[in-house]
């Protein structure tokens, strides 16, 4: 059955052979899985938002844009939208190109029910793992907003491994306003240490 971890996560379905389209989804459904079925790479992208989490398992030969093609526009797009390629008709040279943008499995038919579940759990795990890293990456984004000029820069010059007398001259203050400030860093940050504070100068930078 489908983990609770991925309870918000969709499995979306590109396939144009009706029959095992209706058969993909009852399937999915019945192992715990949210499915959506598409007919074609077209109808999947009119549709497609940004914000969509899961997994695609399109068919590597659809009409108009191949499920390839359609994995390689979506990385085109910047997203990291994880996709298992299923096929009749694979081979060596498709398999090494579903692999190269980066797809979870490449699973000839006929395919058993426990083979396309594991791949769709790996494609979740890998998604459930970048939503967590883009949840970590806007949290430290929405307490550096919390910091004021001069914490900012106390900040930086902690990332580049300055002690708090070094800051002070740094910066023409003392060291135990330097102090003061860190204090204030550590509780603005919710830091527990030193090293949590450079990881934080880290990001700072590359805002």
């Amino acid at each position: 059955m489908n983990s609770p971890a991925h309870e918000d996560l969709t499995v979306y379905i590109v396939e144009d052979d009706a029959g095992m389209r209706d058969s993909l989804s009852l399937m999915l459904g019945l192992l715990g899985f949210r499915a959506v079925t598409f007919e074609s790479a077209e109808a999947f992208l009119e549709t497609y938002r940004d914000n969509w989490s899961g997994c695609v398992v399109a068919d590597l030969r659809l009409p108009g844009m191949s499920g390839l093609e359609l994995q390689a526009d979506i990385r085109a797009r910047g997203k990291k939208l994880p996709f298992v390629i299923i096929t009749g008709h694979g081979d060596v040279k498709s398999a090494r190109a579903a692999f190269q943008s980066e797809a979870v499995d490449f699973i000839e038919k006929p395919f058993d029910e426990a083979e396309l579940r594991v791949a769709i759990e790996k494609g979740f795990d890998r998604e459930s793992r970048r939503i967590r890293r883009t949840e970590a990456v806007s949290d430290q984004i929405s307490k550096l907003t919390k910091l004021t000029n001069r914490e900012r820069e106390v900040l930086e010059l902690v990332g580049k491994g300055l002690h708090a007398k070094e800051i002070a001259a740094s910066l023409d203050i003392s060291a135990r306003t330097v102090e003061v400030h860190k204090a204030r860093l550590m509780a603005k940050l919710e830091a527990r240490n030193v090293s949590e504070l450079v990881r934080f100068a880290l990001a700072a930078e590359k805002q």
